[in-house]
């Protein structure tokens, strides 16, 4: 009988709030954020391309369990819409495809956001994850395949100009999950006659995350790299006792039940913590708390216990969350 493995790494939890450079893809980042806490397992809310910067959250641990809440979560972009040109990949990384020499006003450009604000059908991008067959389309566009995306249904919340000049505007816009900020600079740039495409991506807000939360990758370095007083090498990680010392990077984490500010939270003690843990309903108490929920939280002492269903009263839990 083969034994099983002993997992690698730490029993970290908690959410990582990732400035992500420009130059560096997710999935980069999150192997750099895991090997830096030394974690046993990470994910992201959300992908960043690696041309696009800014708000990266990555859950370490039992984070991961509440990743979905964040990916529903709405997100804020700042990004740069380049008139002129349209490119295959409806950014800088593409070749040009269609050009133009003509350059719209800024009068003509505030026309236009009222069509693309509220529910509205966009095709993503030739070269975007969405799946065709099984197969990723950017891995089809690369192989020079013509790639078919049925248009969807996203939610722009809101869509302003903060400034614009002569060949190029400066967006912000608040969007639901799914939105593709490179297609809506193809479309824009289509409708205004002139072609377009993001020249410059900012990702500063995924609900509920802020920018107060944001930390870089040098910021984790040097914080996982620290050195205590005594040591004389600036090259290898900081020890106590003569193990790893993670207190100054963990500093950085931000707990678990902060992702979940979307849903009824109920505060609960540490007998019915326990009975949580072990897979077992258990009665909501208090005057203010919720009869019924398809969706609500546990807590104790501050603590993540358990997402799950409130139904008459009795809070039934789906994903339970260590001590």
């Amino acid at each position: 009988m083969a034994r099983r493995g002993k997992k690698k790494g730490r029993s970290v939890s908690g959410w990582v709030i990732l400035d992500k450079p420009v130059g560096m893809g997710s999935t980069d980042a999150v192997s750099k954020v895991k090997w830096l806490f030394q974690a046993e397992k990470a994910g992201h809310a959300g992908t960043l391309d690696p041309l696009a910067s800014g708000m990266l959250p990555i859950a370490l641990g039992d984070a991961t369990k509440t990743v979905p809440y964040v990916q529903d979560g709405a997100k804020i972009y700042r990004f740069i819409v380049a008139w002129g040109e349209e490119r295959a990949t409806d950014d800088l990384e593409g070749p040009v495809t269609k050009s133009s020499e003509k350059q719209p006003s800024e009068a003509e450009v505030r026309a236009l956001l009222p069509q693309y604000t509220g529910i509205v059908m966009q095709t993503p991008p030739q070269f975007s994850a969405i799946k065709i067959a099984g197969e990723r389309a950017y891995d089809l566009a690369r192989d020079g395949a013509a790639v078919e995306i049925p248009p969807r249904e996203v939610e722009i919340g809101r869509l302003d100009i903060v400034t614009h000049k002569e060949g190029q505007t400066l967006f912000e816009i608040e969007c639901g999950k799914g939105t593709y900020v490179r297609s809506l600079a193809r479309d824009m740039g289509r409708d205004l006659g002139c072609f377009g495409h993001i020249s410059e991506l900012r990702r500063t807000e995924v609900y509920p995350f802020t920018g107060e939360d944001f930390v870089t990758v040098a910021e984790l370095d040097a914080a996982r790299f620290a050195q205590v007083a005594e040591q004389a090498s600036t090259d290898t990680p900081s020890e106590v006792d003569g193990k790893p010392d993670f207190s100054a990077i963990d500093s950085f984490l931000i707990d678990t039940v902060a992702a979940l500010d979307c849903l009824p939270q109920v505060a609960i003690n540490d007998d019915a913590a326990t009975r949580l843990r072990l897979g077992n309903p258990i009665i909501v108490r208090g005057r203010d708390a919720p009869v019924e929920a398809e969706d609500a939280c546990a807590t104790s002492r501050g603590k993540l216990v358990a997402i799950g269903a409130i139904e008459q009263g009795m809070f039934k839990p789906r994903r339970v969350f260590g001590g």
